[in-house]
C-alpha cells in the first residue's frame, strides 16, 4: 500500500496514511511529504510509535533543525521541546504553578518562534500522553485567510511591520514569568505582517499572540489591527482542530498557519508531548 494523502479541511489539513515514520523514507516521499505541507499547512499521521532519535530523524528530512535555547525551561538546548504539564519525576505540576502558566502561552494564537529574527519554518508535535478529554491543539490557515481579505485591505497592509516578541505573549498570561536569561536572549524582533511563503509564492498575514503593534503607528491602532486581523484569521471556516490520540504525529507550516492548544483539566490530567522544529529561511524583514 502506497501513501495517501487526505484532506480534512477545505482550507487546511490532511492526514497522511500508508507510513511508519519511524523507517528510513527516499528523498522522492521526502518530497512529495513537503510539496503536501506546502499545499495543506498541516499533516496528520496516526499511530507512530516513535523514539526521540526517531522523530529527529524525521525531521531532519525535511530540512536543517533547530535547537531549541539554552535558557528555554523546557527544551535546554537539544532538539526536542517537551511541553508537558508533569515535572522530572512525572508528577503532576500544579495548575498555578508558574511553570504551567508559562506553558498555558501556548493556548494563545501563534506562530513558533516568531518572537526570533529569523523564525521557525515548521514544526513537528509527537502526542506521548493524552488526557481523556481536551487538551486539543488547533490550527488556522494564514494563506486561506489572507486571500478572503478585501483587495483594498490587501493593498494597506502591504509593507507594513509589527514587532514581536516573548515578553508580549507571557504578559498576556501573567507578569514575570520569564526568566531575566531568557528574556535577555529574546528582544523583541520586527517581522512583514504580509509575507510569502517561498516554495508557493502565496502570501499569507503574519499574526498572532507574539505580535504587539505595527512599525510607525500609533500602538492603539496598530494594536487593534493586528487584534481584527487575528480575529480574521481564526474563524471558523480557516480552523481546523485535531483531537489528540497517543502517537499522533502533527506537522506544520508555521509561515503559512497560526496554531493553538486547548485547556483541559491539566491539575488531573498528564499531557506530555514532543516537539521538534524546522530552522527559517532567513529574516522576513531586511
Amino acid at each position: 500500500m502506497g501513501m495517501t494523502i487526505l484532506p480534512l479541511e477545505e482550507h487546511i489539513a490532511a492526514e497522511v496514511r500508508g507510513i511508519e515514520v519511524g523507517s528510513p523514507h527516499s528523498e522522492e516521499t521526502f518530497a512529495q511529504l513537503r510539496r503536501a505541507l506546502y499545499r495543506h499547512s498541516v499533516l496528520v499521521f496516526h499511530d507512530q510509535d516513535i523514539s526521540d532519535e526517531q522523530q529527529v530523524a524525521f525531521t531532519r528530512g525535511f530540512g536543517r533543525l533547530q535547537v531549541t535555547m539554552a535558557s528555554d525551561p523546557y527544551g535546554g538546548g537539544g532538539f526536542i521541546n517537551r511541553i508537558a504539564n508533569v515535572d522530572e519525576e512525572g508528577r503532576l505540576i500544579p495548575p498555578r504553578d508558574k511553570r504551567s502558566l508559562y506553558q498555558s502561552g501556548n493556548n494563545l494564537w501563534h506562530s513558533d518562534g516568531s518572537f526570533k529574527a529569523v523564525p521557525l519554518r515548521a514544526s513537528m508535535l509527537s502526542a506521548k500522553v493524552v488526557p481523556p478529554r481536551g487538551g486539543e491543539t488547533e490550527y488556522a490557515s494564514l494563506r486561506a485567510a489572507y486571500a478572503a481579505l478585501p483587495d483594498a485591505r490587501k493593498v494597506q497592509l502591504e509593507g507594513l511591520v509589527a514587532e514581536h516578541s516573548m515578553a508580549h505573549s507571557r504578559a498576556q498570561i501573567a507578569p514575570g514569568l520569564l526568566t531575566e536569561a531568557f528574556r535577555k536572549e529574546t528582544p523583541p524582533v520586527r517581522h512583514v505582517l504580509v509575507r510569502a511563503v517561498p516554495e508557493t509564492g502565496e502570501k499569507a498575514l503574519y499574526v498572532g499572540s507574539y505580535a504587539s503593534h505595527i512599525i510607525g503607528w500609533e500602538r492603539e491602532k496598530g494594536s487593534a489591527l493586528l487584534k481584527e486581523l487575528l480575529d480574521w484569521s481564526t474563524q471558523p471556516r480557516f480552523v481546523y482542530r485535531h483531537r489528540w490520540k497517543t502517537n499522533d504525529l502533527v506537522m506544520w507550516d508555521n509561515r503559512s498557519c497560526l496554531h493553538r492548544g486547548r485547556p483541559w483539566e491539566n491539575g488531573i490530567y498528564k499531557r506530555i508531548m514532543h516537539r521538534t522544529t524546522l530552522a527559517g529561511d532567513g529574516p522576513t524583514v531586511s
